[in-house]
């Protein structure tokens, strides 16, 4: 599904030429649950841009479901992540005062679903994040930081995505709502076969992942599978 082939990405010229990756290369198979795992300068967010086709590498090649994406125009780069990608962020970007399924459905409206038919899919993907019904007309900024970012998980599943790549999804979040959001990722990903790929600096958070790849200095310095770590079980209150 993943193929990065020898990736380097360069910024800014000459002197001041700064190096972010250094020949980076990994597969991701279709359904596999991996964390890109690295401190601060590692590298990770820049092989998150290229991975969301936000960016493109200086060399080297990235082929997302065969397709050679990385000398794409932004146009096809925009069209890739409409259709292919489900992006989950640290900071939800939610639009607060609009109500959850309508934050869910707004992808499907830009890519000029009809109403009945995004309303459905908009209702099984918040199922399917752990939503309740109950919730689904409440506006976000009524709801709790782990309803909120499982909403945000609804919303990047909706149009049925190759890749839902999540970076630092937990990073807003306390110990026990991001355990409860690590959960859904794992729910999702053995019960629904979604690809992930997890962007994080914190170990125990990628121990939630089945395979690490850490990066440190623009190169990957491990890659493994491990035991997964399941999330804990936390009850949370629907009507925070």
């Amino acid at each position: 599904m993943i193929e990065v082939k020898d990736i380097t990405k360069t910024y800014g010229q000459g002197d001041t030429a700064f190096q972010a990756l250094k020949g980076v290369s990994f597969k991701i198979e279709d359904g596999e649950f991996v964390a890109i795992m690295g401190p601060s300068g590692s590298g990770k967010s820049t092989i998150m841009h290229i991975l969301g086709c936000l960016d493109t590498p200086t060399s080297g090649s990235y082929h997302l479901d065969g397709k050679d994406v990385s000398k794409l125009s932004d146009e096809d780069l925009a069209e890739i992540r409409k259709d292919k990608i489900g992006f989950v962020f640290q900071s939800f970007n939610l639009l607060p005062r609009t109500t959850v399924l309508r934050n869910v459905m707004l992808p499907l409206i830009y890519a000029g679903v009809g109403e009945e038919e995004r309303e459905k899919r908009a209702k099984q993907s918040l199922m399917a994040a752990g939503m309740v019904e109950t919730h689904f007309m409440h506006k976000s900024n009524e709801l709790s930081g782990g309803q909120i970012q499982r909403v945000a998980i609804a919303r990047a599943l909706v149009n049925d995505p190759s890749l839902i790549l999540a970076d630092e999804p937990t990073g807003n979040l306390d110990t026990k709502t991001g355990e409860i959001v690590l959960g859904t990722f794992q729910k999702l990903n053995r019960e629904h076969g979604c690809t992930i790929v997890l962007i994080t600096h914190e170990a125990d958070v990628a121990e939630h992942a089945k395979r690490i790849i850490t990066l440190r200095d623009g190169v990957i310095t491990s890659d493994k599978k491990h035991q997964q770590r399941p999330a804990r079980a936390h009850h949370e209150a629907q009507t925070s």
